[in-house]
């Protein structure tokens, strides 16, 4: 049988890591078995829904280079793939349960359900709405919500992560199908769309797990053959006791591209969340999840969200992607440079000397913005510094001066000639280098880090460092 997998969002709003997730596996397990992988749009809910949240999912997965094989913008045999334009068929496939007993119109007001539940949680009891079936119903239409006619028993399932499991009859409900508004609820259309479109795996959260008596009872008396089930463990706040929201400080992956995230790093992290192929390895680009994907592999357990190892794995993606091909990363970093940094050429510079110390694109804002204008002197910066508090003024200046002079001699301004002199000042001071490097970084640069002070020196070009450290100098009122 082909393999048919899906990733069905709703367009309620921003695309939470989470629901990223939940498209990876699907993705994965397709392209392994060279199946079919569907973007299906579960827009049912109007209440719910966001301008906007459908192109935003699409940009989402195509920038994780997610493209699915049938679904908006491309033509397949399921379609259509927008729920909301599917209501005939749901329509369809409910007269048939009405037609074998199995669904009913129930016209009872929303505030006599609510009484139903009011009592229920008096008399302390689950609250189950086929305890409250009207006896006598009219002939369903649009306009009156449809549920289905429970006829609770005993299940046994088999999940790919979580085993064989058994659902008593108290897990199944009467529950709404259509809505008064004509369109369905999740809990029939997402049957009837992925039998329709031969889905063969349904990869989804654990918070499914309890509804999945009501999913196998509608299975069954639709006369249809049950796909196979992955439910996903949650992803965890970072303390590990509660399921990741909002409020734990996890953004939207559209956050995440905006801070500089690449989607190479982005993919790899949320695959490996709760899930490993057994090996030390860290770093896997698209392929190799393709290739060493593997259900069985899920963890149980819900996984830890740690954004510190996504900054990192973002790290060691800029390192990987460099060495491939350092014109195409650098190219994919325009958006992140500083305002004054307009010319390419220098920027090229300065990138191929800072690379390997970013950890994210949104490091080049406030890494590099004194190779493009010259930095404000802050001499408390120097004063306070670690290593060079420990000089007076006039010590601070007499080494400037003797950089200055050194420097001055250097007719091939290049970062193997500058390395070399500079070893040969070290020596000449008498100073440890993180006195004398750290005088000059600080004065060329005034920031919290730079790349090494030889390929600094080298880019900044000379008249540029002699005229700031000069400035230093000047400011210190030593000239």
């Amino acid at each position: 049988m082909k393999t048919v997998t899906r990733f069905a969002p709703s367009p309620t709003g921003y695309i939470h890591i989470g629901n990223v997730r939940s498209a990876i596996y699907p993705y994965l397990i397709a392209k392994q078995n060279h199946g079919t992988f569907i973007l299906r749009i579960e827009d049912t809910d109007q209440a719910r829904y966001v301008e906007g949240a459908t192109e935003l999912i699409k940009d989402t997965l195509q920038w994780l280079g997610l493209d699915w094989d049938e679904g908006p913008d491309k033509s397949g045999e399921h379609g259509p793939y927008f729920q909301s334009q599917r209501r005939d068929i749901y329509h369809g496939w409910a007269q048939r349960l009405i037609a074998a007993g199995r669904a009913y119109a129930d016209p009872t007001p929303s505030d006599t359900v609510a009484s139903y539940r009011a009592e229920a949680n008096r008399n302390k009891q689950a609250f189950l709405y086929r305890n409250y079936r009207p006896a006598d119903t009219p002939d369903w239409q649009p306009g009156i919500p449809l549920r289905f006619k429970a006829i609770p028993k005993a299940y046994d399932y088999h999940d790919e992560v979580f085993g064989d499991l058994h659902l008593g009859p108290e897990t199944q409900d009467d529950i709404i199908l259509i809505k008064a508004d004509g369109l369905p609820t999740y809990n029939f259309a997402h049957i009837v769309d992925d039998a329709m479109m031969g889905v063969t795996h349904i990869l989804r959260g654990q918070e499914y797990l309890p509804s999945m008596g009501n999913y196998l009872a509608l299975y069954e008396a639709l006369g249809l053959t049950p796909p196979k089930f992955v439910h996903l463990p949650h992803i965890l706040a970072p303390t590990g006791n509660k399921k990741l929201g909002k409020r734990d400080g996890a953004k939207s992956a559209d956050d995440y591209r905006r801070d500089g995230i690449l989607p190479e790093a982005m993919l790899n992290f949320l695959a490996c969340l709760g899930w490993n192929d057994g090996s030390e390895q860290e770093l896997y680009s698209k392929q190799e999840l393709i290739d060493k994907f593997d259900v069985s592999r899920i963890q149980r357990a819900g996984a830890r969200y740690d954004e510190q190892k996504l900054i990192w794995l973002n790290g060691q993606w800029i390192r990987r992607l460099y060495a491939e091909d350092p014109e195409s990363l650098f190219a994919r970093s325009a958006a992140f440079w500083p305002k004054q940094a307009t010319n390419d050429t220098l920027k090229r510079q300065v990138f191929s000397i800072i690379y390997d110390r970013l950890k994210t694109f949104n490091d080049l804002k406030t890494m590099t913005s004194y190779f493009f204008a010259d930095p404000t002197v802050d001499l408390d910066m120097i004063t306070s510094n670690k290593a060079l508090k420990k000089l007076s003024e006039t010590e601070l200046c007499n080494l400037l001066h003797q950089s200055v002079a050194k420097l001055q001699t250097i007719d091939d301004w290049s970062a193997t000639t500058l390395q070399d002199t500079l070893n040969e000042l070290l020596a000449e001071s008498g100073q440890k280098p993180m006195v004398l490097f750290g005088l000059i970084r600080l004065g060329v640069s005034f920031a919290a880090f730079s790349p090494a002070l030889h390929d600094t020196l080298a880019v900044l070009g000379k008249n540029t460092t002699l005229a700031r450290l000069n400035a230093v100098i000047a400011a210190f009122g030593r000239d």
